[in-house]
């Protein structure tokens, strides 16, 4: 099978970053379509004042051509927009329609809110939610407690290998074994390059944990000042969603308090999955069918 070698973007401490592997020529596209949307997030991250291209092309690696002709492919998709004053790049209208549409059926921050609030009271400390994206976990909120100490090793935007804190370490060990090993086989060279304490080997015991008690346990891989804990919740038909953890200094996080909070988490993963399961339930039974006829009626038209 012919070869081409390619580059993949991920996140890591705030930055993209580039990871060149070898796919088949009929996977470029897609490699395209992960790169365009890779960009997406990279915008995202910066909603209100834009990314220039300079930024753009210094934090990704592309050269300046590849990441115009993926912005121009955006713009045309109105996925991304350009102001002509300052030149820099904004997520465009059509992103904000399809969160719209997709948060009739699933608004995940609705559904984990109370949860995230009501962890960081309790607990006093940050408190993440974090979502799965194929082989990388994703953090999409941030909710601060009242200890005026707090640990930065996770910001709202970084992407991570799966296995790369608390909450990553949880999607991971709540996947089927198969999966598991395919995805750490894939991510092995990124966690040797940038997370060399989250290595396969290191990370098989924390899975062993969580698996056994429910929650994982991050005892400092990122930052060695930062653990965390963390416990997966999964959608109605048992794919997992994502992950809420709580991180805090390492004086804080001694065994008793490790076993507290991650029994709070797991009673917070299974509201979560009850409201999911209520959501879904109330989505199936009142809005699919209405799309069903409107589907029906424009494939008459």
């Amino acid at each position: 099978m012919t070869t081409k070698e390619v580059s993949t973007l991920w996140m890591h401490g705030g930055a993209w970053k580039m990871t060149d592997e070898n796919f088949p020529l009929e996977n470029i596209g897609a490699q395209s379509v992960d790169r365009a949307l890779a960009l997406l997030s990279l915008i995202g991250r910066s909603a209100v004042e834009g990314v220039g291209l300079s930024t753009i092309v210094q934090d990704t690696g592309l050269s300046r051509p590849t990441a115009r002709r993926l912005l121009l492919a955006l713009m045309r998709a109105r996925m991304v927009e350009q102001d002509t004053a300052t030149r820099h790049y904004f997520l465009g209208e059509e992103t904000y329609v399809l969160g719209v549409l997709a948060a009739q059926r699933f608004d995940l921050m609705d559904l984990t809110r109370n949860s995230l609030v009501d962890l960081a009271a309790l607990s006093g400390d940050s408190v993440f939610l974090s979502v799965r994206r194929d082989s990388f976990s994703v953090c999409l909120h941030k909710e601060e407690g009242a200890f005026p100490i707090r640990t930065h090793a996770l910001q709202v935007g970084y992407r991570h290998p799966l296995g790369v804190g608390a909450g990553s370490l949880a999607i991971l060990a709540a996947l089927p074994a198969e999966e598991r090993a395919e995805i750490l086989s894939r991510n092995t060279d990124i966690l040797a390059q940038n997370f060399p304490d989250c290595s396969p080997q290191a990370l098989k015991p924390l899975i062993n944990q969580a698996i056994e008690r429910g929650y994982s346990l991050n005892p400092g891989l990122v930052l060695t000042s930062s653990w965390a804990v963390g416990a997966a919740f999964k959608m109605p038909g048992g794919r997992v969603a994502g992950a809420i953890s709580i991180a805090a200094i390492d004086s804080r996080m001694g065994p008793e308090r490790q076993a507290e909070l991650g029994a709070a988490l797991l009673l917070e993963t299974a509201k979560i999955e009850a409201r999911m399961a209520k959501t879904f339930a109330l989505s199936k039974s009142t809005d699919l069918p209405r799309h069903r006829t409107q589907f029906s009626a424009a494939a008459k038209g």
